[in-house]
């Protein structure tokens, strides 16, 4: 099979591209602790491990058959072999990869991120949709690799900094879960794969957020998870930074606003494009948004939200705007 040498890590781990699929042939013996079907859990005689795109036809074709089982195929494919790898899958393409390298002293973290929010972004305690697993891959794929040897205990304390790290950057981003009216702390289907170097003699103890290596890596996951959404999904700070998108967290059906609206769409809409993403109109919607938030959370009472959400949007120079926020108190905050 075909591949291509992206990156190597100062370690000497290659990472290669194959078709539809980020393979990493280790350099030295590693400890390591992965969500994978395949060789999942805490291993020390791993060699490799992949991230795989899934395309619709394997998609299809995994409904009816065992997640392993592909995963050993695949390997096969490549003429890996099955038993010292795993590997982690995807709808996100590979060439929208994002690695990172961060390092301070003698400590060296590399992180590759691959990303799909669209349509499986969700936030911890939502309402379950597991049949949805082999129908709306969306899923944030982590691989870890540092040049420090961790115990398993803390191989585990990275998997916690990692996640939250990861749910800082949607919350940076302000990506809205796609079965709530929440933020998205990761989509149904993440994964992550996280290694640390046997061969080390310098053994870290900590990775939660007052240690160093807690540090490197949280920065580490929140920089390649946003470069990767971006890549992937075109969503960045400058894209969320518009009113509409602000809006769409809360899901109302604009066609009922449009259809008891005393004035012509068409003027209304081409008004709204130009004011959507100017910056005093995203604060404000924003604003209302987070009262609304609030008011879900039990932290402020409806009607003082009510009355200060309504102050916020007199405040308001846009008639597009307005109207819209006017829909959205009138129904969330009623």
């Amino acid at each position: 099979m075909k591949h291509r040498l992206i990156f190597k890590t100062s370690l000497g781990d290659e990472v290669y591209y194959l078709k539809d699929t980020i393979f990493i042939k280790f350099s030295v013996k590693r400890r390591g602790i992965s969500t994978s079907k395949l060789n999942g859990g805490i291993s020390t005689n791993l060699k490799s491990v992949f991230n795989h795109h899934l395309s619709q036809e394997n998609i299809d074709y995994l409904t009816d058959h065992d997640v392993r089982e592909y995963l050993i195929n695949l390997c096969n494919n490549f003429d890996i072999d099955y038993k010292q790898s795993t590997g982690l899958i995807t709808l996100a393409k590979m060439n929208n990869v994002s690695i990172v390298e961060k390092s301070f002293k003698n400590l060296e973290i590399t992180v590759l991120t691959t990303a799909g929010v669209r349509t499986n972004a969700s936030r911890a305690g939502d309402p379950s949709s597991y049949y949805e697993e082999y129908g709306k891959f969306g899923t944030i794929n982590t691989i870890i690799l540092t040049n420090v040897a961790l115990n398993d205990d803390t191989l585990i304390d990275v998997v916690m900094t990692a996640t939250e790290a990861k749910t800082v950057a949607l919350n940076d981003l302000k990506i809205p879960s796609q079965y709530s009216n929440g933020y998205a702390t990761g989509t149904g289907t993440d994964g992550i794969a996280i290694f640390s170097n046997l061969e080390s003699d310098n053994t870290l103890t900590n990775a939660g957020k007052h240690s160093k290596l807690g540090e490197l890596v949280a920065k580490s996951v929140i920089e390649s998870t946003k470069k990767a959404i971006k890549k992937q999904v075109w969503i960045s700070q400058k894209s969320q930074s518009n009113a509409l998108v602000r809006l769409n967290r809360y899901y109302l059906d604009i066609n009922e606003f449009y259809n008891n609206l005393d004035y012509d769409k068409f003027e209304f809409i081409k008004l709204l494009q130009k004011d959507m993403k100017k910056q005093d109109n995203v604060a404000i919607t924003s604003s209302i948004l987070n009262l609304i938030d609030e008011v879900d959370a039990n932290l402020i009472k409806r009607d003082e939200a009510r009355k200060l959400s309504i102050s916020i949007k007199d405040k308001c120079e846009s008639y597009p705007i307005k109207k819209l926020l006017e829909y959205w108190i009138g129904y969330f905050i009623r």
